[in-house]
């Protein structure tokens, strides 16, 4: 055969197929083995819960079979169900303000150093400042129904948030933005396609954070506000000595934070592709 005749071609695709079918291989390989860690490792911690759980006044500790069925008991009376979609409610609007605040502000922040100037003060001032602190002079603003909840919510999370897309856009490659001013590109097409692409894993990054504390600052502002939602069950139950029932919201937080944050890490997979070199 003869450099470039159909034959040699065909061998090398049937080798670049043959590859591509053993990277598939190893791929699924690894995600097994992966899945049979977590699962071993969740049956382990699972099984320890039960045994101690079990050997404790439960008073102090609840075993997993117990907490399974105050998990059926308050979903069939509803009870969960009414709580989770209070504090979604909170969560929703106040997360959705804190985006809406931080990401326009990071970018002009980072992209003008006029604004750099007259804000940083008072945003290194508040993010040092443990917000937790400041509840009894929300509460005395906003009182004690969904504004002092939103508030404190859209406070915890816009920081994390804002922090993250500045370092994002201090860290775009100043040869890029050379690179479309010398093809005249308009300040908004400079944002729109250099900047924005170049901090968008921050900007997730930051929104996997700010997730979870937005998460904290919701069931914060439910313990010391009106008391409604999951913080209300854990309050309740609490009080109660039902320990069973109290670890139920307890779960269904973590599970919220896990679930937001993987939904947030498969959006960046398919925003930004090029961030990731294998599934």
């Amino acid at each position: 055969m003869t450099a470039g005749t159909p034959e040699l071609r065909l061998a090398s695709e049937e080798k670049r197929a043959a590859n591509r079918e053993r990277i598939r291989r190893a791929r699924t390989r690894r995600r097994l083995t992966m899945w049979g860690v977590r699962l071993a490792s969740l049956a382990i911690v699972l099984g320890v819960w039960q045994w101690y759980g079990s050997s404790v006044n439960p008073i102090l500790f609840a075993p997993p079979t117990k907490i399974a069925h105050a998990f059926v008991m308050l979903v069939r009376d509803g009870t969960l169900g009414r709580a989770l979609v209070q504090s979604l409610t909170v969560f929703g609007i106040g997360m959705g303000a804190a985006i809406a605040v931080a990401i326009p502000l990071a970018l002009v922040w980072a992209r003008y150093q006029v604004v750099d100037w007259a804000i940083q003060g008072y945003v290194n001032a508040l993010y040092a400042t443990p917000l937790v602190a400041i509840i009894p002079l929300v509460i005395l603003w906003f009182g004690l129904g969904n504004a002092a909840k939103l508030f404190i919510v859209t406070i915890l999370a816009v920081f994390p948030i804002l922090i993250n897309t500045i370092s994002g856009v201090h860290n775009v490659p100043a040869n890029f933005i050379e690179l479309g001013s010398a093809f005249a590109a308009r300040e908004r097409e400079v944002f729109v396609k250099i900047i924005l692409p170049s901090a968008l894993p921050y900007m997730m990054t930051g929104l996997r954070l700010g997730i979870g504390r937005a998460i904290i600052g919701m069931v914060v502002a439910e313990f010391f506000t009106a008391i409604t939602g999951l913080g209300a069950l854990i309050v309740k139950y609490g009080n109660q000595y039902d320990t069973a029932s109290m670890f139920v919201p307890i779960l269904v937080l973590m599970l919220l934070g896990v679930t937001l944050s993987v939904a947030v890490r498969r959006a960046e997979k398919w925003i930004a592709p090029w961030r990731y070199t294998e599934d």
